[in-house]
Parts: C-alpha cells; sequence; structure tokens
C-alpha cells in the first residue's frame, strides 16, 4: 500500500499503535521499508529488560547500556522524527526516544505515557506518576524538577506563567504521530526538500481537522508541487478543494484556494 495511504488507514480507525505508527511515518521517507525488521527490534530491547526490574530497569537498559540519547549535536536532522535511524543510530529527539521508552516499556509491562509539556517532550510512568526526561539519558524529574525545564526550554519566568499539572498533559498516540509530522514539516521546509514535505502534508491532510488547519496544509502542499515544477497539480489539488461541498470551508476559504490555484498556473505562461 502506498504509505500516504496507509497511514492515512491507520489514524483513521480509532487509536493507532503507536510503534506501527511511527513506522508508517518513516515509510514515507522510506517506502520500501520493512516494519517488522524494527518491531522485531524494540521486540530485542525488551528481552534485554531484567524481568521485574521496572522503571528504572527499563530506564537503565535503554539509556545506559543501548546508550540512546539526544542528538544534541544536530537537533534538526531530519533521521531523529524517524524511528528506524533513532532504533539504528540511538540517537533522536524527545518525542521519537519517548516513543522507543513507550514501546518497549508495554512490551515489559511498564506503562508510559507520553508527556506534551510545552517546550519539551517528556514520559510520565503511570504507576508512579515519576516524569523521565528521555532526551537527557532518562533522568527522572519530580514536580520541581518538571518546572525549570520548562522554564529553561520556554524562558517563561513564575510571574508571567504559573507552574501546574495541567502543563503536564498526557497526550494520545494520534496527537504524538500528528507531531512527529509536524516536526518533519518544519524540519524539511527548512531544508528546502519539496519532495519529503509533499509526503509529511499528504500524511497530515488524512488527520482529520477543522479548516483553519486544512487550508494552509492544502496551500503549503500545493507550494511544494510548485517547487517540484508541478504547477498544474498544484492548481487541480486547490480546485478540487475549493470545490468539495462537503469540506467545512466558507466562501472565502474557497475564494483563497481558487487564487492560489490561478498563481500556480500563472507559471506556466
Amino acid at each position: 500500500m502506498d504509505p500516504v495511504a496507509r497511514f492515512g488507514a491507520l489514524v483513521g480507525r480509532g487509536e493507532p499503535d503507536l510503534d506501527v505508527g511511527a513506522l508508517a511515518i518513516a515509510a514515507g521517507a522510506h517506502p520500501g521499508l520493512d516494519p517488522d525488521r524494527w518491531l522485531a527490534e524494540l521486540d530485542r530491547l525488551a528481552a534485554l529488560v531484567p524481568a521485574g526490574s521496572g522503571l528504572p530497569g527499563l530506564l537503565e537498559t535503554l539509556f545506559e547500556v543501548e546508550g540512546f540519547r539526544g542528538n544534541t549535536e544536530d537537533y534538526y536532522d531530519p533521521r531523529n522524527s524517524l524511528l528506524p535511524h533513532v532504533l539504528r543510530r540511538r540517537t533522536g529527539i524527545p518525542i521519537t526516544l519517548a516513543i522507543v521508552a513507550i514501546e518497549v516499556g508495554r512490551r515489559v509491562g511498564v506503562e508510559l505515557d507520553g508527556i506534551g509539556m510545552p517546550g519539551h517532550f517528556l514520559v510520565r510512568d503511570r504507576g508512579s506518576g515519576v516524569h523521565v526526561d528521555v532526551f537527557s539519558g532518562g533522568r527522572t524529574l519530580d514536580d520541581t524538577e518538571c518546572e525549570q525545564l520548562f522554564r529553561a526550554t520556554t524562558g517563561a519566568t513564575p510571574g508571567s506563567v504559573p507552574f501546574h499539572r495541567e502543563l503536564l498533559p498526557r497526550v494520545s498516540h494520534r496527537q504524538i504521530l500528528i507531531r512527529m509530522l509536524e516536526n518533519l514539516r518544519g524540519v524539511y521546509a527548512r531544508r528546502r526538500r519539496p519532495a519529503d514535505l509533499e509526503w509529511v502534508l499528504r500524511m497530515r491532510l488524512t488527520v482529520p481537522g477543522p479548516a483553519e488547519t486544512a487550508v494552509p496544509l492544502l496551500t503549503e502542499l500545493a507550494d511544494a508541487l510548485g517547487a517540484q515544477a508541478r504547477w498544474p497539480e498544484a492548481a487541480r489539488l486547490l480546485r478540487k478543494a475549493a470545490e468539495d461541498t462537503d469540506a467545512p470551508l466558507d466562501a472565502a476559504q474557497r475564494d483563497t484556494l481558487r487564487d492560489r490555484a490561478r498563481s500556480h498556473l500563472a507559471n506556466l505562461n
């Protein structure tokens, strides 16, 4: 199945499996990807965790024995957002390292949740409530240390933003996968890689969302097509969206899409 269609099928039927969803994203960059190879690697890592060792054993195995770490040298390397590369290179960004911890933990009975703290992604042990900074070698954090990390990464002062538990929200698997795509979206846009940006945006558009989200995604996708000199395709994409009577778009949004379609066709003159 086409990687975009496969991803859309996964996110369209309830809460997706996190490991399978992350590998479906990676298939966008590597269409011949064998997900079973990397699922087996997660199984292998789980087999290394001493039986009954709980969260401490999981963290020791991943971060001390296996050497997973945050990529501080090249944080915006797109490989940091692609699970097979993270498993192979043992480096990643907070959200992909969190996926490794969550999925290996699930296999050994340690239930971890992804935590979307502003500025930095963490995981939380459901049993103890302990937070873990997977980007910093699996360091466990108490509430004071969470606040310190929040302020260090966001620059928010106690006077401007009081710290409270609502700043440590559990996020769903679907939200984690969307956040991964948004990371790749930013990376590929900055690196001017329109072909890669195209598949990311196509995947992102398979996730239902409000019109105020869909219109910028569609126009950015059309621009990515235009950057590949595929202007007629870009115009067709925008016109089709503008004429879709089932789409929750207002008249101004439809006019915006039609205007952008005409601007792409103008490149053919």
